[in-house]
């Protein structure tokens, strides 16, 4: 697994540079959309993260509506990079509590799908989202970096910081999903 660059000072022209690289690889891929059950079929969660990250299979809409992505994956990690803007602030000149949230959830979620062997899958059962510091339009990027801290048969833990390029703590979640198996497609058990 590969060091995530989450948390080193003054990096965002890194942070950056490695988003165009991610966006560059996703646009030349199949774009927003769902994944067909027989595009998943067989994989790993890992795997399956790995093939949206590549471009392989779509990436969520609710991603490019956000405008949030994600950046990179490994066992029980997941990373997901944001662009604050306009669109997002509420009515005092802040980013929503609805975007943090968003944001977050998405990067448990995923750490979380990593770890699910082929034929599993996962649901959020709790998230809890602590704002620690406004982001205001002053702030270019901000990183959800989840990490599971536990992976059963039946339920999962994650925690996730939301940090600015400078290491600023904005935010930080955690989540219990439910873990459960997916009905095949044939109807055959995985």
């Amino acid at each position: 697994m590969s060091t995530p660059s989450d948390t080193r000072p003054n990096d965002l022209e890194a942070w950056l540079t490695q988003e165009r690289v991610v966006r560059a690889r996703m646009d030349a891929g199949v774009g927003p959309g769902l994944a067909r059950p027989d595009q998943v079929a067989g994989k790993t969660g890992l795997q399956v993260m790995q093939d949206l990250l590549s471009g392989a299979l779509p990436y969520a809409h609710m991603a490019k509506t956000l405008d949030f992505m994600l950046i990179e994956v490994g066992p029980g990690l997941a990373i997901f990079q944001g662009t604050p803007g306009v669109q997002h602030m509420n009515p005092l000149g802040t980013v929503h509590g609805g975007w943090f949230a968003s944001l977050l959830d998405s990067a448990l979620g995923c750490a979380v799908h990593t770890l699910m062997p082929p034929g599993r899958g996962y649901t959020t059962a709790d998230l809890s989202v602590k704002l620690v510091k406004a982001i205001t339009p002053k702030v270019q990027r901000v990183r959800a970096i989840g990490k599971v801290l536990h992976c059963g048969r039946q339920l999962a833990t994650a925690e996730a910081q939301l940090v600015g390029p400078d290491g600023t703590l904005y935010a930080h979640a955690s989540t219990a999903c439910l873990v459960f198996e997916i009905p095949s497609p044939t109807g055959n058990k995985p």
